[in-house]
Order: structure tokens, then sequence, then C-alpha cells
């Protein structure tokens, strides 16, 4: 069973954590608190859904750092920053190097509610994406050398005979080759196989 979408707090003030957390609680949202980005690191991994609120300032490891960190991991999963009034231009500045949002504190709960089911949202649809692609992946993988060339003319919309002129191939075995084409991609029309081979080129 695939974990639920979880928000993970990063944030070395206690009655900041213990805020989010009885919001996220009334919300019936899964949290996990953490004091500090090392502890963080320790027990996260990028496999894990969800959207991530880290605080900007922070002793050891600070938000910023620990966005890079996450960055080195290939971690995808979206990051919101927290931040007093005087960290706004740092949050910019951490916006423009891939987080969605930043909250400003005091946390208001209709606000940081709204920004963390967006996130959550995006979450899901990269992480449906990602699959959708890994499995046309999987599927190009079956093909044979000749029946990724057939594809690459079917996709051009080239029809049996013509493939077979260009390949020296009798139409029959064109034939073949497209019916093992659509049968491995799971295709179901050319318009369908030319989607899959975008995404796979992506």
């Amino acid at each position: 069973m695939a974990p639920e979408p979880t928000v993970y707090i990063v944030d070395d003030e206690l009655i900041i954590r213990s805020t989010l957390e009885d919001i996220f609680n009334a919300a019936h949202l899964p949290v996990e608190t953490y004091a500090s980005a090392e502890d963080f690191l320790l027990a996260y991994s990028p496999d894990n859904p969800g959207c991530m609120l880290l605080d900007i300032v922070m002793p050891g490891m600070n938000g910023l750092e620990l966005q890079k960190a996450l960055s080195a991991r290939s971690n995808n999963t979206p990051v919101i920053f927290l931040t007093s009034s005087g960290d706004v231009q740092i949050a910019v500045e951490a916006m423009k190097a891939g987080a969605i949002d930043f909250i400003e504190k005091p946390v208001e709960a209709k606000v940081v509610l709204q920004c963390v089911k967006k996130a959550i949202e995006l979450d899901q649809r990269r992480r449906y994406e990602q699959l959708q692609h890994s499995q046309v992946e999987l599927r190009v993988a079956l093909l044979t050398p000749r029946e990724l060339e057939v594809m690459n003319w079917v996709i051009r919309g080239k029809s049996n005979k013509m493939i077979a002129r260009i390949l020296d191939i009798s139409s029959r075995t064109v034939e073949v080759h497209r019916k093992n084409v659509f049968d491995k991609m799971q295709a179901r029309s050319v318009a369908d196989l030319v989607q899959m081979v975008l995404k796979a080129q992506q």
C-alpha cells in the first residue's frame, strides 16, 4: 500500500512545529515534524509523497541549504518556506531555486492549508506523470531494433507499404512488426503511440 501524502515540517521553534501540527491534525493531514534539517535528512526519502514546510533561518543547516541538499538527492517533492518579515527577499530567491511558495510567520491556518493542499496536488500530479513516463520507458525497452524502426516510421504517418519500401521488407512483415509494436506499447491508436513516444523522449 502506497504511503499517504504527508506534510513534513522542519523548524527549530517548538511553538511553530506544535501550531502547524495542530492545524494539519485538525484537517486530517498526516504530519511529521523535525527540529533540524539534519534530523530531517536522516529520516526522509524522496519516495515519500507530500510536501515540505521548511524554516529559512535555523541553527546549523538552514532552509536554503536543506533545499540544495534535497535537490542533490533528485528530490521533486514541493517545498514551501516559512519566513519572518525580514526573510522575504531570501524566500524569493528560494522560489527561483525551485520552491513553490513561502508563508510568513505567524502562520494563519487558512493560508497554510490552502498552500499545502495545492502543493500536495502538485506532488501527486508530478508523481503520476513520472510513473507514466517510467511505464512508457519499460514498454519501449521491450521492442526489438526492427520494431523500433517500424514504430518510428509509423509515428511519422507512413503507411505499411511505404515502410516496407523504406526498410526493404515485405508489407506482411511490416504488419507483424506493427502489431507487435502496438501490443507491447499498449497503444490503441497512432495518436496514442505518438503521445507515448513524446513522453519517452521528454
